[in-house]
């Protein structure tokens, strides 16, 4: 899976599970901070990526990206997620906390964690 759709996911997630807009997300496997701000309003997510200048969305459980043309699942279950990216073919599994999300990356077999700040 692309960085960038392990952030998209991320923002995504929490702004679902904590019912809060995303204002920026830390991405602490690559030490930067990204410019992705998401809302989410009952089963619809929009949201945009700075860094790319590209719009993503939806309803649950598909949102699009539209960098990349594709679409990634979105399953949301208390305070875990899990998905599939149809970009990469790969599956995910995210855990939502207070101010964290934590991604398992199938395809990469290891874990990637996501600060956030809301709005």
């Amino acid at each position: 899976m692309l960085p960038h759709t392990r952030a998209m996911i991320a923002a995504a997630a929490y702004a679902y599970i904590a019912g809060k807009k995303v204002a920026g997300i830390h991405d602490h496997a690559s030490g930067r901070d990204l410019q992705i701000a998401a809302e989410s309003r009952g089963n619809h997510l929009q949201g945009f990526d700075g860094d790319r200048s590209v719009q993503f969305g939806g309803t649950l459980p598909e949102l699009f990206d539209a960098g990349t043309g594709t679409f990634v699942s979105l399953e949301i279950d208390g305070l875990n997620a899990r998905g599939f990216d149809r970009g990469s073919s790969g599956s995910y599994a995210a855990r939502v906390s207070e101010s964290r999300v934590q991604i398992y990356d199938y395809s990469q077999a290891a874990w990637f964690a996501f600060s956030i700040q809301v709005a």
